[in-house]
Formats: C-alpha cells, sequence, structure tokens
C-alpha cells in the first residue's frame, strides 16, 4: 500500500512541478504580450489564448499538489484545534463524502464533453486561434484524476491515523 501512496504523490509532485513551469511561461508570454501590443502595437491572439490555456494548466494541475501540501482550501471551524484522531476523522469523513464523489461526477460528466472535442480535434474559434481547445478541455480529466487519485492516499492516510491513532499534528 505504501507503494501507491508513494506514486501517487510522486505523480501529484510532477503534476505541481509543471504547474510551475506553467506559471512561469504564463508571466513571461503575458509580459510579452503587453510589450508587443503596447510598445509595437502588434497582436498575436495565440499568444494570448496560450496565456488562457497555460492559467487553466496551473490551476487543474496543482489541484492534486495542494491537497499532497495540505495547502488547500479548508474551511476551519474546528480542525485546527482539533485533535489529531478528530483531524483524521474529519479529513476521512470529508474526503469520501465530499471530495472523492465531486472528482468521479466532474470526470463522469466532463467524459462526453471531452470526447466530443477530440472526436473533432476541436480548435479555437479564431483562425489565428490555437488549434487545441480538446487538450484544454482533456485538462478537466487530468484535474478530476489527479485530484481523486491524491483525495484517495489522503483517505488512505486519514484512515490509517484513525487505526494507528497517530495522525498530523
Amino acid at each position: 500500500m505504501a507503494r501507491y501512496l508513494t506514486w501517487i504523490d510522486s505523480l501529484n509532485r510532477a503534476a505541481g512541478r509543471l504547474a510551475g513551469w506553467f506559471l512561469l511561461a504564463m508571466v513571461l508570454i503575458q509580459v510579452l504580450v503587453v510589450l508587443l501590443r503596447y510598445v509595437f502595437n502588434i497582436g498575436f491572439l495565440w499568444m494570448q489564448e496560450s496565456v488562457l490555456y497555460l492559467h487553466v494548466g496551473l490551476a487543474l494541475f496543482a489541484a492534486g499538489f495542494a491537497l499532497l501540501n495540505n495547502v488547500h482550501v479548508r474551511v476551519d471551524i474546528f480542525y485546527q484545534t482539533a485533535a489529531p484522531r478528530m483531524k483524521a476523522l474529519i479529513d476521512l469523513a470529508g474526503t469520501l463524502v465530499f471530495l472523492l464523489p465531486l472528482c468521479v461526477l466532474i470526470f463522469w460528466k466532463s467524459l462526453p464533453f471531452v470526447a466530443a472535442s477530440w472526436s473533432v480535434l476541436e480548435g479555437s474559434a479564431q483562425p489565428s486561434g490555437l488549434p487545441a481547445v480538446f487538450l484544454l478541455k482533456t485538462s478537466i480529466l487530468c484535474f478530476a484524476f489527479l485530484l481523486g487519485l491524491q483525495g484517495l492516499a489522503f483517505a488512505i492516510r486519514a484512515f490509517d491515523a484513525l487505526v494507528t491513532g497517530v495522525g498530523r499534528q
């Protein structure tokens, strides 16, 4: 089991590193777009669309990484002051009741949407835009898969903490 948890963590660490590169590329391209537009009066739609693609990739590929590092958004009413066992129970219940069903629902509902996009290799509605909308839509499936896997690892660790009595501090 530990080997699978390590594999899931490694996968989401890699996705998080990829998201970091997306952030760097997004900033550099956006600066270039602004310079070209306002200094040289030149505009490239494909560059502007690439910033959108990178932004989507950043948000969707970093979600599992955020959960892995426990930096996700949490409604913290009781959690911060709770005992380790209660934290593990909250983590397990929240993951099983909310996170995993949501990931399954997102994956299941977006699968036909993504498949339809792939069937026509959907591209930008603009003639000079990026011809890869199907890849952009595929990132929804990647998001649900990566976050769901990390949620599963999170739930297993929470269950283990409940059973062994050792939890996060």
